[in-house]
């Protein structure tokens, strides 16, 4: 029975292992691809401003249009930027605006000071430059990316080539002959190892149909000069963009239907392959000139290399605990890895993987009525499981931005961590092309949601006039008032204190979160909070104290300075996003607001004023009850501000901080400005 149990466990880890290794095989870049030109503003420039007073509007102005699409310019020249959104035609208006919103925030630190740049995602574009590309012009301008899969068609590969050929053709006629959209999906049958070839082709709505079909056209020669024989390709342009694949990657319905061409006399292949994941190579071409055709030999050992070494791994490590379970004496020698070990493991593999019939009754088969919100790594539903238990199911949409390697980091590092100030990982799904992870419902939401209230817009300016004050409060967060008093409020700043000392310092593995943010904090039914979204998570080894990135990402206005400007991160630029935090948390305004002209200065700045003034407690939030204690409110801000230091180095560890939290006798050193304000706005768009 034991060996019977190991076995179907250890089939169990494989079929994780290699479904998590085909997703990520490797790719050369994963989404966003962007392309970035070659002239440059400076960092002061009033050009950088300009994109982001776009970037307020053009989002939303392209998700709320019948066609998903939307063009803008601001300012003049030299400065003047115009700027074009597109989404895929078959998106939702919700997931259109989250994929634009973060091309908005990528893009600056994809193509630093760069003037013109395109950002491409799978289901929206994004263009800007100081040049107005018009659809009249005579040679369109479509910078773009060409993607193929490094997998070819074994099978009859002539005909495959004409069904691809037939169902392109199709689908481009049909984009600009049928649709308002200028817009088509289609689909054609070939055989039973690659059942269906589907197919999508769009150009801007605003491009008349000759000059649509004149864009794709143009690009469409790489079907037979690159993408020959392989089972997926693509080309991605401002303009104008195309696609095939063997497996479905758009939603809606099918607008072209193809049977397939007859197959080609001769017996049958000894042997049919299996049918292999579509893993694409990006390959950049410029607007006018085509791409280089690229060879691939080594390619399928990169993807096969590491899937058996992960099922080598998993497999020798199962054996291991299984020869330590039969002999209990040496079962009882310490063993020092940071992860467990034994029946414990064996038994957490068979109850982390949920079945997708389990999770499509969970949530009614994600019913649009369970959704809880969605964003740009995709939607998350609310459902119940069958012994009961309230769960979350973040499901990763086909055009998630959350790439494999952010989705690998959450299950790596959130299925190892256990602790109250945490959210829970209940399990994952990895079937039926879903990408699935199921965790403990949190009531009460976002800290974010709250905090601020539901427009995180709006700016509180703090004044000696209480009726203005007074007015603001009582018209949008007079609840908030009720839910989060001072005693809620310290609570929620010792919780995730409590959870990053864990996190950074207690837990089998050291974590770094990187994205520490208030809607990245969920709070209970008992408003404690739980720090959640692992998918930026970097793991260090015990000895390790910094790691460096030229990636950096994250979220503006709580990323620590040392990370934005040299991609430096650690355990203190984690402590640098709970000190904005904190100042947040005390004051009820949110620092992620460096743009808005409407605002004299930005949290860090205005506390610090405040703070060498003597007056700092009247940036408390004034929504709040006036019952609480001055000492608390003073020594949270005093931390506040030593985490927000611009030295890494004279930031607090998170386990000095619980102990400032709990004692009044731990003496506090004085601050030192911040570095961040917002004559440093700019720091952090690079």
């Amino acid at each position: 029975m034991a060996a019977h149990r190991l076995l179907r466990s250890v089939a169990i880890v494989v079929a994780v292992a290699v479904a998590v290794a085909m997703l990520a095989s490797p790719a050369a870049e994963a989404y966003p691809w962007q392309t970035c030109g070659s002239s440059t503003y400076t960092a002061k420039s009033q050009y950088l401003a300009n994109i982001y007073r776009i970037g307020a509007t053009l989002p939303k102005n392209a998700s709320r249009s019948p066609d998903l699409f939307a063009t803008a310019h601001v300012g003049a020249a030299p400065d003047q930027v115009w700027a074009l959104a597109l989404c895929r035609g078959d998106a939702t208006a919700s997931s259109c605006l989250a994929c634009l919103d973060q091309a908005f925030q990528v893009m600056p630190n994809a193509c630093p000071y760069s003037r013109d740049a395109t950002i491409f995602y799978d289901s929206c574009v994004l263009h800007y430059s100081n040049i107005h590309s018009r659809p009249t012009d005579d040679n369109t301008y479509n910078p773009g990316r060409t993607v193929r899969s490094i997998f070819n068609a074994t099978v009859e590969p002539a005909r495959f080539q004409r069904v691809v050929a037939a169902l392109v053709n199709a689908t481009v006629d049909y984009a600009v002959r049928n649709s308002r959209r200028l817009y088509a999906s289609g689909e054609a049958d070939f055989d039973q190892e690659l059942p269906k070839v589907y197919a999508w082709a769009q150009c801007t709505p605003d491009l008349t149909p000759a000059r649509c079909r004149d864009c794709l056209v143009q690009n469409m020669d790489y079907l037979a000069d690159l993408f020959t024989d392989s089972i997926g390709a693509r080309f991605v342009g401002m303009r104008c963009s195309y696609r095939y694949d063997t497996v479905p990657f758009f939603d809606g319905p099918v607008m072209v239907r193809l049977p397939g061409t007859s197959p080609s006399s001769g017996p049958p292949p000894a042997s049919a392959p299996a049918v292999v994941p579509n893993v694409l190579t990006p390959v950049t071409v410029t607007a006018a000139g085509k791409g280089r055709k690229y060879s691939v030999p080594g390619l399928a050992l990169i993807v096969a290399l590491p899937t058996i070494a992960a099922i080598n791994l998993v497999t020798c490590f199962l054996l291991f605990c299984w020869r330590r379970r039969r002999t209990p004496a040496q079962a009882k020698q310490p063993y020092h890895t940071g992860y467990s070990t034994g029946a414990a493991d064996i038994d957490s593999v068979d109850s982390m993987l949920i079945d997708i019939l389990t999770l499509r009754a969970a949530t009614s088969d994600f019913a649009e009525i369970n959704k809880l919100g969605e964003g740009g790594f995709g939607a998350v539903y609310k459902g119940s499981l069958p012994n009961g238990e309230e769960i979350a199911v973040k499901r990763l949409s086909k055009s998630s931005t959350q790439g494999v390697e952010e989705l690998k980091n959450e299950l790596a590092v959130v299925a190892k961590l256990k602790h109250k100030n945490l959210v829970r990982l209940v399990g994952v799904c990895l079937e039926q092309q879903e990408r699935l992870l199921v965790y403990e419902f949190v009531p009460n939401g976002s800290l974010d949601k709250i905090l601020f209230g539901t427009d995180t817009n709006l700016i509180l300016i703090f004044t000696s006039s209480s009726t203005s004050v007074l007015t603001f409060c009582s018209a949008l967060i007079m609840e908030k008032r009720e839910q989060l008093d001072w005693g809620k409020r310290y609570k929620i700043i010792n919780g995730i204190a409590r959870g990053l000392q864990y996190l950074h310092e207690d837990s089998q593995l050291k974590v770094v979160h990187r994205d520490l943010k208030a809607s990245n904090v969920l709070l209970d039914t008992s408003m404690n909070p739980k720090i959640s979204d692992f998918g930026l998570a970097k793991l260090f080894e015990p000895d390790q104290s910094q790691a460096v990135t030229s990636h950096v990402v994250g979220t503006y206005g709580y990323m620590a300075p040392e990370y934005v400007m040299g991609g430096n991160y650690s355990v203190k630029s984690d402590a640098f996003s709970y000190g904005v935090m904190v100042l947040e948390i005390v004051s009820g305004r949110n620092n992620n607001d460096c743009y808005n002209s409407q605002q004299s200065d930005d949290l860090l700045t205005t506390v610090w004023e405040h703070w060498t003034a003597g007056t700092v407690l009247s940036v408390m939030d004034p929504c709040m009850s006036s019952s609480f204690s001055e000492s608390d409110v003073l020594r949270c801000i005093h931390i506040g501000l030593l985490c927000v230091q611009g030295n890494p180095a004279d930031r607090p560890l998170m386990s000095s901080v619980v102990m400032m939290l709990g004692s009044e006798t731990v003496s506090l050193s004085a601050p030192s400005k911040p570095t961040f304000h917002r004559g440093q706005c700019w720091y952090f768009i690079r």
